[in-house]
């Protein structure tokens, strides 16, 4: 009997062909099925909501965890008990849970200094929202009494929108109250829902941190089973360099925007302006955005001052501008770095199709997502070119004309010289 050949071209070529034709039967059915299969994932994700949540507050925390037990609690037992070894489990279980009270402390915090803010302000506006309609219509009295033609069809327009508003909320919102109160009903459960999860994620978060380095190491263990020393060192390269990108952004842009946030209330506080915390909440969160998160965040709280103050409209527009600048140059450089490395066109990108796709989280991890893509591509690339011996530099691609195949070096043309009656053009004379 003939002996089986793992390298026969024939079998090479059938397993191929198996592949290819398994694949498209596995496309087709994901067309046919697309909706039962996303509505499967929705469920599946809905279920281990809690651990997705524990994971990535592990994620967050880890870092916090790491200099609590280097930093606090390893010198601290060292000196309470000098002549026994340090147990590395008690002090990474003290670490764990004071870096949990820790987030969680920061978690109350907020909610009880800035919610409660928030709900005035929101409330006040509600309460004032007739003040401010009639002053909205003084100001155009006042603009427009030279004009009567042009204020009689304004206060004709706002007059309309007030009965057209006045309309609805007769016979479309009161009729359908039922409906809305049974999607209030639908989310405030769902909010508690979240609030749970996250509760529960806490919990797992603890079980991840206590034994980070026992999932990291079977992770590991997995890889290299499944994948060569040479590949899995690849792997686990790439794995850090994402890493590095995502903690470095996020952690980065979280501190930059709390530190906006600050300023924004300190220096709002200062001009007197209304709606401070509100503002202020406002300005930090939508900060968060790279690119259109200042301007995102500058268009609602100028409008919200407005409806109090035009002048200090005006004096608030010059100062976000201002503070804006401060942080592009100044305070966002020193805390960002040169994190991303890729051009700004790139990073507008980025922020448009993840906002597109995912909302405010894809505009808030767009940009580290793009930078892992970007530098993974940038890596086939220089290898690529690398294989045929070309250079890598950008900068060698210039003005290229094309490379000699001979000697694999960028060949740069001569520019054409202008044609003679373009030059006596030049020259000021003319033919």
């Amino acid at each position: 009997m003939k002996r089986f050949d793992p390298k026969n071209k024939y079998l090479g070529w059938g397993i191929t062909a198996f592949g290819v034709i398994a694949c498209s039967i596995l496309f087709f059915m994901l067309l046919q099925h697309g909706k039962s299969i996303g509505d499967a994932i929705s469920s599946l994700l809905g279920i281990l909501s809690p651990i997705i949540w524990g994971m990535v507050i592990a994620y967050l925390l880890w870092p916090l965890t790491k200099v609590f037990q280097r930093k606090l609690f390893e010198p601290l037992l060292k000196k309470i008990r000098p002549k026994k070894p340090v147990r590395t489990s008690l002090a990474r279980g003290l670490s764990v849970a004071l870096s949990i009270l820790v987030a969680l402390l920061i978690i109350a915090a907020l909610i009880w200094l800035i919610i409660p803010q928030i709900y005035t302000s929101v409330e006040s506006i509600v309460l004032n929202s007739q003040d401010y309609y009639d002053t909205i219509t003084g100001w155009i009295n006042k603009f427009f009494e030279n004009n009567p033609e042009v204020e009689e069809v304004l206060l004709s327009a706002t007059g309309n929108v007030s009965d057209s508003l006045l309309d609805w909320a007769k016979t479309a919102l009161l009729p359908s109250m039922g409906k809305v109160v049974t999607s209030v009903t639908t989310g405030i459960y769902a909010v508690l829902r979240a609030i749970l999860d996250v509760l529960i994620g806490f919990v797992v978060a603890c079980y991840v941190l206590s034994n980070m380095e026992l999932f990291l190491a079977k992770s590991k263990k997995v890889l290299y089973s499944i994948f060569s020393v040479k590949a899995s060192k690849r792997i686990l390269k790439a794995i850090r360099f994402t890493d590095t990108a995502f903690m470095g952004f996020i952690s980065g842009k979280v501190i930059d925007s709390a530190i906006i946030g600050v300023i924004c209330y300190i220096c709002c506080a200062i001009m007197r302006m209304p709606y401070v915390v509100l503002v202020s909440v406002i300005v930090a969160v939508t900060n968060i955005i790279p690119v259109f998160g200042p301007f995102i965040g500058a268009v609602p709280t100028a409008l919200i001052i407005l409806l109090v103050s035009p002048m200090k409209c005006l004096i608030y527009v010059i100062f976000i501008i201002v503070l804006q600048q401060i942080d592009g140059n100044i305070i966002g450089p020193k805390i960002l770095g040169n994190s991303t490395g890729i051009n700004g066109f790139w990073i507008m990108f980025a922020i448009l199709l993840g906002g597109g796709l995912f909302g405010f989280i894809g505009m808030l991890l767009g940009v580290p997502v793009f930078v892992v893509i970007y530098a993974g591509l940038e890596k086939l690339v220089n290898d690529g070119l690398k294989k045929r011996g070309l250079q890598t530099e950008t900068a060698e691609y210039m003005d290229l004309d094309y490379i000699d195949d001979a000697t694999m070096r960028p060949v740069r043309l001569p520019k054409e010289a202008p044609p003679e009656s373009l030059k006596d053009t030049q020259d000021g004379s003319v033919k």
